[in-house]
């Protein structure tokens, strides 16, 4: 004995909760006639449709929407990388909240689920040997990478990369970037 075909319940059971919501224009972009809508309203003749073991309707993959839907989870799982790489080399919280908008809250829940440690006031000044050395590693990869004093991003990308290199704490490494483009000594 064969089973009633699957798509041919979701397509009823989406059709019926579309009319109970009264959404007949997404019933009638379905692929439904008024006659059809007309017959699920009568308990016998969904059952017939329901039961139905050939399908009577076909399923048609919008690849388009697919791949941005997909695409959109990858961007989520690189945003969450990147917040997580942050967190963990020492970016502040006014620095996460300004590249993707977390709040407070958000910002100490990520450094909990990461098993951080709670910060504490302000990081440390860099001392001048320490500072000397951020601006021969800074300088040189600024111009190699050809980085605008506009493109926060790319200034992200390279204070991360320098955090990470030199094991200062982001927020400072990019204090003292901002602060030398703001000097002009670019």
């Amino acid at each position: 004995m064969t089973t009633p075909h699957p798509i041919n319940q979701a397509v009823i059971a989406q059709a019926l909760h579309d009319l109970r919501n009264g959404q007949l224009r997404r019933c009638k972009t379905m692929g439904f006639a008024d006659e059809d809508l007309a017959a699920l309203k009568e308990p016998g003749l969904i059952s017939v449709l329901l039961n139905a073991r050939v399908p009577w309707c076909t399923v048609q993959i919008n690849r388009g929407v697919l791949q941005k839907i997909l695409g959109q989870a990858e961007d989520v799982a690189l945003e969450i990388s990147s917040i997580d790489r942050m967190l963990r080399l020492g970016a502040s919280t006014e620095m996460v909240s300004r590249f993707y908008g977390l709040t407070h809250q958000e910002v100490a829940l990520r450094r909990n689920i990461l098993g951080l440690p709670k910060r504490k006031g302000r990081h440390h000044v860099l001392s001048e040997a320490q500072d000397t050395l951020l601006w021969e590693r800074w300088h040189p990869q600024f111009k190699a990478r050809k980085i605008s004093v506009d493109d926060d991003r790319a200034l992200l990308d390279l204070t991360l990369d320098l955090a990470e290199e030199l094991s200062y704490p982001a927020s400072v490494v990019w204090a003292s970037l901002r602060d030398w483009i703001d000097q002009g000594l670019v």
